[in-house]
């Protein structure tokens, strides 16, 4: 029998640590080839590592929400033959990025401790509740027991990233008798459940605390008359229905902003605070922020003044459901200019959308409804919307601010001006 030793892989140009956020195998556990034995994330992306050997598993390199370097060791397993390392104790495990001191040899370099210690069991992961229709995420071999066992996955809440179902799910949901999720019980509940930030929620909490500590915010909130937009997006739907990419709003308001940024360039900016730079681009790169079963992703749009609306259309279509599925490439969801943020229809008459550092501005969609509106005789009903934009209002003025907002809702409402050139 030997040893061998799986090393986080290299998973993306320029990283060189990753976040541990989910074990799908604990000490013991006996692993196939092929097998998902950890998922680990870098920037906004979540990477499955299998497992290239048979065996079982002796050790485990990290908690989850540790730092693991690129390289370093990731798990041992026992396999028949030699492995590929000798001599090595089975409790050593690599040394997360964070807690690793200056100098020191990854851990398949030192020494094996003297005494023996069990590996540090992974912390257990909160159960995930899963959207209502969703299909449940769990791996063949808890499919296949699922099945054995007469369980509805459907029933059973996941501990994994993105709500994927364990071996120890199953397990607790046998023991509980088969208890549904949400079931009501009465009494007092004094239990306090204690949340790790980890993965894709650390990020996204890293990322909008830069920008709230950093952005002295300004938004405008305006009502937007739709309905001759709405008219324009029904005709060329039922025209070009099966035949194009099904237009939504988006693609007429990132034509909106790609004509508005013509007028003014300093709202199609990065700021660069540390240098107290602004570069200005020439490209309209528009991120679309995108609700994933592991957080908000914002993939971008790039160039989107070359684009046409069919062109823009397909493009949000397919990153959306790649970042839905975890199979967006990284620099798809780097290297916006400008973000556009939209709750579709759960959206609030108004909001104050937060800005996507280092841009400098964002435009919020909100909830479309039938108001009524006078027309200087009587009340009509029309389609309205309010759009909520904020801006950096260390670079951006008031006056200017306002000024693109309301380029934009003239541009929206009378649609045919989108196609007019000048």
């Amino acid at each position: 029998m030997g040893v061998f030793a799986i090393r986080l892989p290299d998973v993306g140009e320029g990283i060189a640590e990753a976040e541990l956020v989910e074990w799908h195998v604990k000490v013991g556990d006996v692993v196939r080839e092929d097998d998902v034995l950890a998922a680990v994330m870098t920037d906004k992306a979540a990477v499955e590592v299998p497992s290239s050997v048979d065996g079982k598993v002796l050790a485990l390199g990290g908690e989850i929400g540790d730092m693991i370097a690129i390289g370093a060791v990731l798990i041992r397993i026992e396999v028949d033959g030699e492995g590929n390392e000798s001599g090595v104790a089975e409790d050593t495990v690599a040394v997360p990025v964070e807690d690793k001191p200056a100098g020191v040899e990854p851990a398949a370099k030192r020494e094996p401790k003297p005494a023996a210690k069990p590996a540090a069991a992974p912390v257990a992961a909160v159960p995930v509740k899963r959207a209502a229709g969703t299909k449940p995420l769990a791996s063949p071999s808890v499919r296949a027991r699922a099945r054995e066992e007469g369980v509805d996955l459907r029933q059973v809440t996941g501990s994994g990233a993105a709500g994927r179902i364990s071996h120890g799910d199953l397990d607790n949901w046998i023991a509980s008798g088969g208890i549904q999720q949400g079931t009501v019980v009465r009494g007092q509940n004094t239990g306090v459940e204690e949340v790790r930030v980890i993965g894709m929620r650390r990020k996204i909490a890293e990322k909008m605390a830069i920008s709230k500590r950093q952005i002295p915010h300004i938004t405008i909130v305006e009502e937007v008359e739709m309905s001759a937009l709405e008219d324009l997006r029904a005709a060329l739907n039922a025209k070009h229905k099966g035949e194009r990419a099904k237009l939504t709003l988006l693609p007429f308001l990132m034509r909106a902003i790609v004509e508005a940024v013509r007028e003014q360039p300093e709202l199609n900016a990065r700021y660069d605070d540390e240098a107290g730079v602004i570069h200005r681009h020439g490209g309209v790169h528009v991120g679309i922020a995108t609700q994933t079963p592991n957080g908000l992703n914002v993939p971008v749009v790039k160039h989107a003044e070359a684009g046409s609306l069919w062109d823009n259309a397909e493009t949000v279509s397919r990153l959306a459901q790649e970042a839905r599925d975890g199979t967006i490439k990284r620099d798809e969801l780097s290297g916006g200019t400008i973000t556009i943020t939209s709750l579709g229809p759960l959206g609030a008459i108004a909001t104050t959308p937060i800005i996507n550092h280092p841009e400098v501005a964002i435009v919020g969609v909100n909830k479309m409804q039938i108001r009524p509106v006078w027309d200087g005789q009587q009340f009509q009903p029309r389609k309205m919307m309010n759009i909520s934009c904020s801006f950096d209002h260390r670079v951006i003025d008031g006056w200017d601010a306002a000024v693109f907002v309301q380029k934009i809702k003239t541009l929206l409402e009378t649609p045919a001006m989108l196609f007019v050139e000048g």
